[in-house]
Formats: structure tokens, C-alpha cells, sequence
């Protein structure tokens, strides 16, 4: 993954400011200088991440500010799409040059050729050595990119940038999409790189293992971590421990300037009523008691005052101790109607085989509340198999059979109206609820007061995301066979907390297409499919066999 770097690699924001068209403020004069190395960038979902390499990559222009770059860039953008009609070498731009190269073979001695060529002339060794680091050994050149899958895809763009030689390498949730096989290969590059600067944002816990320092977007600016996720996730542990101490002792010294003021109030109230009683026991003239009252009342103001001012400074410094914790609310909901018997009857399928994916018969039955995980290599049919069960699709023979309720979460999350708000949405799927008890529910999914009534349109990947998981699983009725299709994808590490812990509280079957495997792990899996051509038992340790097995195999 080497290649010949400029002693200037680097990566410079200078007060860069950008603002939507609406209004909204994404950056406001960020600073940033990223040097060679791997940097994984890291965020909530929302904090805007994939729109910081965009401005990075020059797709997006600053309002104020500049990019500086030092060498040549290239930038892999997230969920990357290619026109299905074009040939491998014309996705990895080197079609013209292979042209070059055929008619100067061919005899042709043109200077058009030549200055096509450059000194590029081992492109085609260079393309098939880089098709087979990524695990693409087997793809020719003149292959169309409708034969291959999603997955193939992402590292066929994958391929295309580090064809580029670049100087600075920018990934955008490069995971996404790829199967464990697939994503090992992607490891494996990320390993190789030496040089150079490589930025990738990623909630891929074990590929952010593998950079060199984390570098954590949180409102508008970055904070630098050394080492991978492993030390960012102690760092953070460690900074939260000592910012809830600081924010307990903040509290504490309010709580106590807050008596303070109080005590101070009661004794000048006291004095004032024993100064009247003293001047009229005295029969003091008015000019002399009135002297003393503005005497005494002034001197009480700056009491006052003083104390008033304290309570302030420790309120601001109570704020900013709690500004410094980290908001991450789980979801805890209840869903009673959601629980499958033990023995109760939930899924069939007999001798099913698909029309699309390579699935050529499959045989499965489940019962009760199992929670299993459907694993399988790129194109092999997973989403295929997802569909069908619900009936979205018709098989091409054999038979798909459900027993109980069914809700599937798809990759695309479009079980949301974007022209309605999140209320709106879940009233639709449950339209016996009240609003009263759908807004109840919402708040269990961290959808609170005015969160319910915001557009789907305008939530971020990972409320997105929640919401409809909300809507999914408060739909009527309610679904006791639960089927998520890579449920993972754009999610920060909270969303993916969140997720799981809506799942703890899910009582019916679980069916998950995923290739994230510590999700899975996280996620309570009681059984492991492969699907291969059929459906296959397996368990966690083989799939990491055939991992090894897949990594140690020839061109992959």
C-alpha cells in the first residue's frame, strides 16, 4: 500500500468556518493539523464528520477559512456508488491508458499513445497487484461492475484511491457494506500503510484499533487521543471520572454559597429589624435614622452583592463541570408484547431458494425467542433471504412461512415518511395508540417533549437510526419476530450502545444480518447461520476460522 510519498504530506484547517444554507453553523474557525501517521476520527453521529472530509476533499467549499494540503489526495467517500455499466479499469481510471498501451503493442507509434501512457507503464500489474491486496484477485479488468456485490464495490473504490498513489488517503466509513471477509482485507491495508497521512472515520472498533492516534470531533473543535480505540476508551474513562469529581465538588460548593446567601439575608433581615427597634427606643431624630438606614442598607447591598456574585461563580463552574460529562442516555423500554413461548412456533423455511443471492436450498426452524445471526460473504443473499421471509419478495421455490408478527428494520431505514415528524411516523405504524402513550414511548427512546415533533428529514444518521428502530418496534401489532439488516452501519459507538440496550429489552425472536461481530456479541446471539449456498449451523469461533482460512488463502 506504500507508494513514493512528498516530504510535505500533511493536512492543514485554518479557521475554517462552514454554514448550511438554512443557517445552521457545522464549524465556526476550526483549527486542525494532521500530520503523516493513521488517524481515526471519531464522533457522535451528527457532530459532522463525513462533512469535515468532504470540506478535507475540496467536495464541499468553507465559508471562511482554508484547506491547505501537502501532497496528493484521494478520498474514498461513504457509501460509494458506481455505475453499474462500467468496466473494472474504467472504475479504477486507468481505461485509457490500457488503450495506450494496446495500440502501442499493436504497433501503433503514435505520440497521442505515448503521453497517454506517461511513465505509466506497469499500470496493469499495478492494478491486478492492487485488485488482489484488497482481495479483489479474481476480478478481471474487463469485468462490468453489475457482476460484482456491494461489498466487491467498496473495495473495487477501495482499489481505485490507493491506484492514485496518494500522499494523503481520506476514508469514509469504509466498513460499511463489507463482509467479515472482505473487512479483513481492509485491515490489512489499513496495517500496511507507513507513510503518508491516512484519516478514516469509523465506528469499526477493530479497525480503529489499528491507527495510531483518535482524533474525537465534539462540538466543532478536536481533541487528540494517542493509540487506537482501546486507549481513547481509557482516556475518555479517566477524564469522565475526574469530571464527575469536579462536577460533585462544583455542586457542593453552590449547595454552599446557596446557604451562605441565605444566612446572610436572615442576619441583615434581623439587623434591620433591631436597628428600627433601637431607633425608636432611642426617639433618634429622622435625619440620624434615615443616615443610618442608608448606612446599613449600603452596607448590606455590598454583603449581599458579595455573596450573590459567589453563588454566580460557582453556578458557572458547576455548568461548565457538567458540560465536560458525556451525554449518553440509554434506551430503556419495556415491551411485554413483544415476548415469544419458549416452544411457540415462529419461523419455517422449507426447502426455500431465492431469486436473488446464491441461496439454493434452505431448510430452518425457529422457536421461541432465539436470537440469531445470519452470516455470509458479500452477494451471497443475506438481505435477499431478509426480504423474502417478510414477503417482500416471492422466492423462486420452496416455501417461507411465519407464525407470529414480523418486522423488518432495513439497511435503508425508508420504514420512515421523511415529511413527518418522528410522533407523526410512529402514530402511523400504531394507529390505535394514543398520542399520550406514543409520546411516552418515544421519550423511552430518548425522543423527549419537542425531539418527538422534529421531521425525519432533519434527524442525523444515528437519530435517524433510533427512530426507526422506535417506530419498528412500537408498531401494531408488535412484532415478535424482529429481522435487522446491518443495523450497525453509520452508527458511533453510542448509537450502537443505545441499540443494544433497546434489544435487552426485547422479548420475541431476533433474526440479525450483520457483519459486525462485536455487535453480535453484544447482542445476546444464541445461534449462528452461514449462509453459503444453503444455511449452514455454525458458531462464532468457525466464522473466525474461515476468517483465517480466507486471509491466508491466495489472492483472497
Amino acid at each position: 500500500m506504500a507508494a513514493p510519498l512528498t516530504p510535505t504530506a500533511s493536512l492543514t484547517c485554518s479557521a475554517l468556518s462552514l454554514r448550511w444554507p438554512d443557517g445552521t453553523t457545522v464549524f465556526d474557525g476550526l483549527n486542525l493539523s494532521i500530520g503523516r501517521g493513521r488517524t481515526g476520527l471519531v464522533g457522535a453521529n451528527g457532530t459532522g464528520k463525513s462533512t469535515l472530509l468532504r470540506l478535507l476533499a475540496g467536495q464541499l467549499h468553507p465559508s471562511r477559512g482554508s484547506v491547505t494540503i501537502g501532497g496528493r489526495l484521494a478520498y474514498l467517500p461513504q457509501d460509494i456508488t458506481l455505475d453499474t455499466t462500467l468496466r473494472v479499469d474504467q472504475a479504477l481510471g486507468i481505461a485509457r491508458r490500457r488503450t495506450a498501451l494496446r495500440a502501442i503493442e499493436a504497433g501503433d507509434a503514435s505520440e497521442q499513445h505515448f503521453g497517454t501512457v506517461g511513465d505509466d507503464w506497469d499500470v496493469e500489474e499495478r492494478a491486478l497487484a492492487t485488485l488482489g491486496s484488497v482481495g479483489l484477485g479474481d476480478v478481471a479488468l474487463d469485468r462490468t461492475v453489475g457482476q460484482m456485490s456491494g461489498g466487491q464495490t467498496v473495495l473495487l473504490g477501495l482499489a481505485a484511491v490507493l491506484l492514485e498513489r496518494p500522499d494523503v488517503l481520506l476514508l469514509d466509513e469504509p466498513t460499511n457494506n463489507l463482509d467479515l471477509f472482505a473487512r479483513r482485507r481492509l485491515y490489512a491495508a489499513v496495517d500496511s500503510w507507513r507513510s503518508g497521512v491516512l484519516v478514516v472515520v469509523s465506528h469499526d472498533q477493530e479497525l480503529l484499533e489499528r491507527v495510531d492516534h483518535i482524533a474525537e470531533l465534539r462540538s466543532g473543535s478536536v481533541t487528540w487521543y494517542g493509540g487506537g480505540w482501546t486507549g481513547y476508551q481509557e482516556a475518555v474513562a479517566a477524564e469522565q471520572e475526574a469530571a464527575a469529581r469536579i462536577l460533585r465538588t462544583a455542586e457542593a460548593d453552590v449547595r454552599r454559597q446557596q446557604r451562605e446567601l441565605e444566612e446572610t439575608q436572615i442576619k441583615l433581615a434581623r439587623r434591620v429589624r433591631h436597628s428600627k427597634k433601637l431607633d425608636a427606643e432611642r426617639r433618634a431624630p429622622k435625619i440620624v435614622a434615615g443616615e443610618r438606614k442608608r448606612s446599613a442598607q449600603e452596607s448590606a447591598g455590598k454583603l449581599r452583592g458579595v455573596h450573590e456574585e459567589r453563588l454566580s461563580e460557582a453556578k458557572e463552574r458547576r455548568d461548565e463541570a457538567a458540560n465536560a460529562i458525556r451525554n449518553d442516555d440509554q434506551i430503556r423500554v419495556s415491551l411485554p408484547h413483544t415476548a415469544v413461548p419458549a416452544g411457540r412456533n415462529v419461523l419455517t423455511l422449507q426447502e426455500l431458494r431465492l431469486r436473488f443471492g446464491h441461496l439454493h436450498e434452505g431448510n430452518l426452524q425457529v422457536r421461541g425467542p432465539e436470537r440469531i445471526a445470519l452470516t455470509g460473504r458479500n452477494g451471497a443473499g443475506k438481505t435477499a433471504l431478509l426480504r423474502t421471509i417478510t414477503g417482500e419478495l416471492a422466492p423462486q421455490s420452496g416455501e417461507a412461512r411465519t407464525f407470529v408478527p414480523v418486522r423488518m428494520l432495513p439497511q435503508r431505514l425508508d420504514v420512515l415518511d421523511d415529511e413527518l415528524s418522528v410522533a407523526a411516523n410512529a402514530a402511523r405504524m400504531a394507529p390505535g395508540g394514543t398520542g399520550n402513550h406514543i409520546r411516552a414511548e418515544l421519550a423511552r427512546f430518548l425522543f423527549k417533549g419537542a425531539e418527538a415533533e422534529r421531521l425525519a428529514a432533519t434527524l442525523s444518521g444515528g437519530e435517524r437510526f433510533r427512530a426507526a428502530l422506535a417506530v419498528t418496534m412500537l408498531a401494531a401489532p408488535p412484532p415478535q419476530l424482529l429481522m435487522l439488516d446491518e443495523p450497525t452501519n453509520n452508527l458511533d459507538l453510542a448509537s450502537v450502545r443505545q441499540l443494544t440496550s433497546a434489544l435487552a429489552s426485547y422479548q420475541g425472536a431476533l433474526l440479525i444480518a450483520s457483519h459486525d461481530q462485536p455487535f453480535l456479541e453484544s447482542a445476546g446471539i444464541t445461534r449462528w447461520l452461514l449462509l453459503a449456498g444453503e444455511l449452514r449451523e455454525t458458531t462464532s469461533e468457525e466464522v473466525q476460522d474461515l476468517l483465517a482460512a480466507s486471509e491466508a488463502a491466495p489472492g483472497g
